[in-house]
């Protein structure tokens, strides 16, 4: 399978190939990039069995302007999702991240980075991308909420909750986090985790551009010993520090339909 792979080539997808791969087997496939530009994959013997897409997260002037003052929006592309199909052997994401550059280069050569996340919050501290040799450039944190039976809920989600469930009353706003007294009623947890940077330059000019950054870029990759959370339960206002997952890893989130049903 490894020779098929490498002899393979980058397809463009459409948007229902590429999201119905990647809902089925992506570990947060039911949340998708608001802003998808592009959706390629690898099709062997007639399957889809690797899927990435191209585009930005919710700020894209806002995250390239952050690390690179110099740059803009039109100059890298972020990995909003990106999955295999469990039939591949070890060691595939690095040969499919290696075409995906080189389909990047050929496409986009205006492009200077590709950059993405590793969800340490979930877990994931970025294997694939340092067996890349992408270079990694520090950590941020993040958070979500979670419910009394442990199911993590995004903060956009947990907004779409507040306003359903109480409206726009009291002046709530679109988008409104829970408060405290949201949290205690819902019987909502915050938990922060760390989310880790990687990129890739595209060309010699972005790899010398890396020195100008605002952020270190290098190979001292972190581990999983580098993970850790601060959960606030409710009625409480102080973080707490652990290093266990405080919250459960399903294939798939429940929507908001179904967590409306929890409350």
């Amino acid at each position: 399978m490894l020779k098929k792979l490498s002899e393979s080539k980058i397809e463009r997808l459409s948007k229902d190939e590429g999201n119905n791969f990647i809902l089925k087997h992506h570990y947060s496939g039911d949340v998708m990039p608001r802003l998808t530009k592009e959706r390629i994959g690898i099709i062997i013997d007639g399957e889809l069995l690797a899927v990435l897409t191209f585009g930005w997260g919710t700020r894209p002037l806002h995250t390239i302007r952050k690390l690179f003052p110099n740059c803009e929006t039109q100059d890298y592309f972020e990995i909003g999702k990106m999955c295999l199909h469990d039939k591949l052997p070890r060691n595939s994401e690095t040969i499919f991240l290696s075409k995906v550059v080189k389909w990047l280069k050929e496409n986009y050569p205006e492009k200077k980075y590709l950059f993405t996340w590793a969800d340490g919050i979930v877990g994931k501290v970025g294997y694939v991308y340092q067996a890349f040799s992408m270079y990694y450039g520090e950590y941020i944190w993040t958070d979500v909420y979670v419910t009394k039976e442990g199911h993590k809920i995004h903060p956009r989600t947990a907004g779409g909750i507040i306003k359903r469930k109480y409206g726009m009353k009291d002046g709530l706003k679109l988008g409104q986090r829970p408060t405290y007294d949201h949290r205690i009623e819902l019987e909502l947890s915050r938990v922060k985790g760390k989310q880790f940077r990687y990129i890739i330059p595209l060309n010699n000019y972005a790899k010398r551009n890396l020195k100008k950054s605002t952020v270190i870029w290098g190979k001292n990759y972190p581990k999983e010993k580098d993970l850790q959370w601060k959960i606030m339960k409710p009625k409480e206002i102080k973080w707490k520090q652990v290093f266990i997952m405080p919250f459960i890893i399903k294939k798939k989130n429940i929507n908001i339909n179904e967590q409306m049903r929890l409350f």
